[in-house]
């Protein structure tokens, strides 16, 4: 179950996201905001690779409190709106999994 709700925020979420705020570029924004999950690419600093016990959050250098903030600042403009969104909606799904990993052991 704790791995449906982590890939139906990062996969789910976004396009339900786009079909209501972005219905003109739904596609484009869905790309878009499923594509923030490149932040992910931080994981290959990390040994292992893959934890499934880790939380994200804190450990990883695109998953710091300061990359963070940088997130929400880039929803802010117009122009990066779109993928600090999708950055955002990544940090809630792996906050979540943390969460569970945490709360629901």
């Amino acid at each position: 179950m704790r791995d449906l709700v982590h890939y139906g925020i990062h996969f789910i979420l976004p396009i339900v996201f786009a079909y209501y705020y972005y219905r003109q570029h739904f596609w484009k924004s869905a790309a878009i905001l499923i594509g923030a999950i490149c932040i992910d690419l931080d994981h290959l600093l990390a040994n292992p690779i893959f934890d499934p016990n880790r939380c994200s959050i804190g450990f990883h250098p695109l998953h710091s409190d300061s990359a963070i903030a940088i997130y929400i600042l880039l929803c802010l403009p117009k122009r990066t709106r779109i993928f600090g969104i999708g950055l955002i909606i990544h940090i809630l799904a792996d906050a979540v999994d943390c969460w569970w990993l945490t709360t629901l052991r």
